[in-house]
């Protein structure tokens, strides 16, 4: 009580270290912690008073603190929608390995837990400035991702992106592929 603890409610750390108000250099997803138990919080109790420190002066009024904050928090919300939406357009493949048999990939109406209209085609998903790629599903038929349906594309969904790459070894539409 009286004390702010907001980095603990990110990082779990509620010893006295962690019992801080800097939240300078948390991640995206810690931030979007913070943000969940901003909405708990302002759901269901009221507010009494604001704690005067880093994020409210001694008149109850914002700081430029709580001002970077705010926009550091709606900065990692915009990065969190972008992420949903590509987990729309490319959700994670299905997988499995054994011994006998090696890694088969497959898509599925649900793989990755994103339920559509559509199964796809499992492709290595390569993204910009990072190493390595993973298995997502793609569609195979219709217009690219974000463009109408009567567009001048071609019938293959979004097989053209040049961030995929086919697993070799495996013919191109099929819905599922053993390495």
């Amino acid at each position: 009580a009286g004390r702010d603890a907001t980095r603990a409610f990110a990082s779990g750390d509620f010893t006295p270290a962690g019992l801080v108000d800097n939240v300078s250099g948390l991640s995206p997803s810690e931030l979007l912690s913070i943000h969940s138990w901003l909405s708990f919080y302002s759901d269901n109790y009221d507010p009494v008073g604001k704690l005067v420190g880093r994020f409210y002066d001694e008149n109850g009024a914002p700081t430029e603190a709580l001002r970077e904050v705010e926009a550091a928090i709606e900065e990692a919300l915009k990065f969190q929608a972008e992420s949903e939406q590509k987990k729309q357009q490319f959700p994670p493949c299905n997988s499995e390995w054994s011994s006998a048999k090696g890694t088969r990939f497959w898509c599925s109406r649900q793989s990755g837990g994103v339920h559509r209209d559509w199964a796809g085609v499992p492709r290595k998903l390569y993204q910009p400035g990072s190493q390595g790629s993973r298995c997502v599903c793609v569609r195979s038929r219709g217009a690219p991702w974000g463009q109408p349906a009567s567009s001048q594309h071609s019938d293959r969904g979004d097989l053209d992106n040049p961030h995929l790459e086919q697993y070799e070894g495996c013919h191109p539409l099929a819905e599922q592929c053993v390495l």
